[in-house]
């Protein structure tokens, strides 16, 4: 079948053949690179834990939805920089999006104490830098429904770090 440009078009009724299929998977698994993966997904936690402890900071507000943010801007970096199709990419995003929102939340905790105390960063943190103080300061600071945009978080971050297939290509290539 041909288009008005006479391009081949895909048939999306067409069959589809299996071993050519699992020919491009493979094809695109030589594309992986999982090193650049963890590193843009690193970043990409980094980046987001400092603009959440931030924004924090700047509006005196814990806002849960930072996490959100977090969890999209890592998968997002994980799947540009891993091209990755494997579930370990998601299982990575899943993971860095926690840390992310983890640190993010601790960020913002040592920001509104340094604001609130009158003191920089790094005094802020001698106060709270005790395994009590820590854990409580972040219990405090952590809501239930925190809990809800974690595992938001978590799920964007694994989705996200998926290389997308279009159903084109599958057609194209199988």
């Amino acid at each position: 079948m041909e288009n008005q440009n006479n391009n081949p078009t895909l048939d999306p009724d067409a069959p589809i053949d299996q071993n050519k299929l699992d020919a491009y998977k493979e094809s695109l698994r030589t594309e992986q690179d999982f090193n650049r993966a963890i590193l843009a997904g690193a970043v990409a936690a980094i980046i987001g834990a400092a603009l959440w402890g931030l924004i924090t900071s700047l509006t005196g507000y814990q806002i849960g939805y930072m996490a959100l943010g977090v969890g999209f801007l890592v998968g997002m970096a994980i799947r540009y920089a891993g091209k990755g199709i494997d579930p370990v990419y998601g299982y990575l995003g899943a993971v860095l999006s926690l840390v992310g929102c983890f640190f993010g939340n601790y960020l913002g905790v040592i920001l509104y104490v340094a604001k609130a105390s009158h003191v920089d960063f790094f005094a802020a943190y001698e106060l709270i830098n005790t395994v009590d103080s820590v854990s409580g300061l972040m219990a405090k600071s952590f809501g239930v429904i925190d809990l809800l945009f974690y595992g938001i978080a978590i799920y964007e971050g694994y989705k996200f770090s998926f290389r997308p297939i279009t159903d084109e290509e599958i057609l194209a290539n199988a």
